[in-house]
């Protein structure tokens, strides 16, 4: 009964299919839109058997001892010799002839008297619980369980709000002993500090003794908790999770491109979760990736265009700008924080208007899972649309030369603190500058023209990570009023009409058509929601830092 391709065929609830060899049945039962519910069993740990809610009756086809044959019933079938006990499905794996029940009596009658077990000591605090509306306790208690409860004893008490880290709160009285949270510890990040105490009923989560759950991928626990046991002190009480957008995203902290679910409501973001990507994060994400929302409304946020100490208009500042550009000789430093289409459009600014193009690699220490040496999200990016003919230096010696020859008149600094980076107060009194960016910074407060951008959380766009997988974000709130786009600004200096902007489709048109590495991607739209690997092989010969290629690779573990 074996097909090709490493396939099997097996029978559940009565349908055959063809699934991998070895998966697990949880799995191959959703191939086929069927669920077994479950607690205890993530995708991405190992398996536990904790909870016993994924219980199936299991068969194979009988055959005669004798010769071997396949054994028939009256109908001509093969007959199937069932197990005399239900098994749990996270610990079984498809083998060749596997039949499967997942809504027997038996199976349902399992279920019933599993969600009873894991109800008797939990609180009926739904309505004020944190989870709420995302809590597989409570969908499966009500699609699985009886719908009442036969226990009248006293419910056990637990510990409440108990800080396990600086980021994860627990409510123990709600916890179901699933152990996803113990062996992500364990398993993912390598720091073993979460575990049970006392048994029974009396089992209790905790750190073991001077420890604490501060690593920076805590929050992860947060995520894989099925009930509302671990909850993000960041987040918790906050809002309810049925009144967010949830709008796909990128990470910027690092090149590895984290995908993320940013979750938002009239216009303010309260929390970022991981998305599911395979080829990239896994389920993952650093607790520090987390943070990034809150640039949104920092306080030193850039909100108004400013000509010296004078608010002007977009108009205005666009105008200033091409007058800048076209009065000097102009150089320019770059930013691997840009957008692919902001990079090109940028690229565009500098072939129209002349001028050196320099790029910073800020470098720092990666942790060999979620977070790359380099700490910018698309430097791949620059290479390719050619903004950066290579791999930037890690300060601006070259352009302090320039500066004190007297051969640059203007600066235009995007995203960057070039004070942070070499050059001085003293240096930049030289030059007019022209800052373009979200935040204040020691080089924007001396700035002639100041031009505020939007943050990633405000507009779509695309990175290219360090695998060269192009990945694509969208808006989650709307821009700060009287901001445009960053693409809408350097639209506007390359042009001498009065424009509305530009629309993200057409400058993918563009790119799809001058940039080879593109030619298989002709639209933004059509970037997938997991990216696409680009053609990357014109950068081989270029030496990029630890962490090249590395993403998280289950494989690997």
């Amino acid at each position: 009964m074996s097909a090709g391709n490493n396939l099997v065929t097996i029978n559940i609830d009565g349908k055959e299919t063809q699934v991998p060899a070895g998966m697990n049945i949880i799995e191959a039962a959703a191939l086929m839109g069927k669920e077994i519910p479950h607690y205890c069993y993530h995708p991405k740990l190992t398996v536990a058997g904790n909870c016993r809610m994924c219980l199936i009756e299991m068969g194979m086809v009988m055959k005669d001892r004798q010769t071997g044959e396949i054994l028939l019933n009256e109908n001509g079938k093969p007959k199937i010799g069932w197990a005399p006990k239900p098994a749990i499905g996270c610990g079984t794996n498809a083998a060749a002839g596997m039949y499967i029940k997942t809504d027997s009596p038996l199976v349902k009658d399992c279920q019933k008297g599993v969600m009873e077990f894991l109800l008797i000591n939990h609180p009926l605090d739904c309505p004020i619980c944190d989870q709420a509306g995302e809590c597989s306790l409570q969908e499966f208690a009500t699609e699985y369980g009886r719908g009442y409860s036969r226990f009248v004893e006293q419910k056990n008490v637990k510990p409440k709000r108990v800080q396990l880290g600086p980021r994860v709160t627990l409510d123990d009285e709600r916890c179901i002993l699933c152990s996803r949270c113990v062996r992500f510890c364990q398993e993912i990040v390598k720091d073993d500090v979460l575990g049970f105490t006392d048994r029974g009923s009396y089992s209790t989560l905790m750190c073991y003794p001077d420890k604490q759950l501060d690593n920076n991928y805590s929050l992860n626990t947060v995520d894989i908790c099925p009930v509302g046991a671990l909850t993000s002190t960041d987040f918790r009480f906050k809002m309810r999770v049925w009144f967010l957008k949830k709008t796909n995203s990128i990470c910027t902290e690092s090149s590895v491109g984290v995908n993320t679910v940013v979750g938002s409501r009239e216009g303010k973001v309260y929390r970022i979760t991981p998305r599911r990507n395979d080829a990239v994060n896994d389920t993952w994400m650093p607790d520090s990736g987390r943070e990034l929302y809150k640039e949104v409304e920092r306080e030193d946020r850039l909100i108004r265009y400013g000509w010296g100490e004078d608010a002007i208009s977009f108009k205005e500042a666009c105008l200033r700008f091409k007058e800048m550009l076209r009065g000097g000789r102009t150089a320019y430093v770059a930013s691997s924080l840009m957008s692919v289409e902001e990079q090109f459009l940028f690229k565009k600014v500098v072939d129209n208007y002349g001028g050196p193009v320099y790029g910073v690699y800020h470098q720092r220490k990666g942790d060999g899972l979620l977070i790359s040496t380099d700490a910018r999200p698309n430097l791949r990016g620059a290479l390719v649309t050619g903004l950066l003919k290579k791999l930037p230096d890690q300060d601006l010696s070259e352009l302090l030369t320039r500066i004190h020859s007297e051969d640059v008149d203007n600066l235009v600094v995007y995203h960057e603190d070039v004070m942070q980076l070499g050059l001085s107060e003293e240096d930049l009194r030289k030059v007019r500058i022209i800052f373009i960016g979200t935040h204040e910074n020691e080089t924007s407060k001396i700035a002639s023209l100041l031009l505020p951008l939007l943050t990633v959380f405000e507009k779509a766009g695309s990175f290219i990570n360090q695998q060269f997988r192009l990945q694509k974000f969208h808006p989650a709130v709307p821009e700060p009023k009287g901001i445009r786009a960053d693409i809408d600004l350097l639209h506007e200096v390359l042009t001498d009409k009065e424009s509305d902007g530009v629309h993200i489709e057409v400058l993918w048109k563009e790119m799809h058509e001058q940039i080879p590495q593109f030619k298989e991607v002709n639209s933004f739209k059509g970037i997938p929601d997991e990216g696409i690997l680009i053609e990357n092989s014109a950068f081989k010969h270029l030496q990029f830092c630890e962490g090249k290629g590395l993403h998280f690779n289950p494989a690997n573990r």
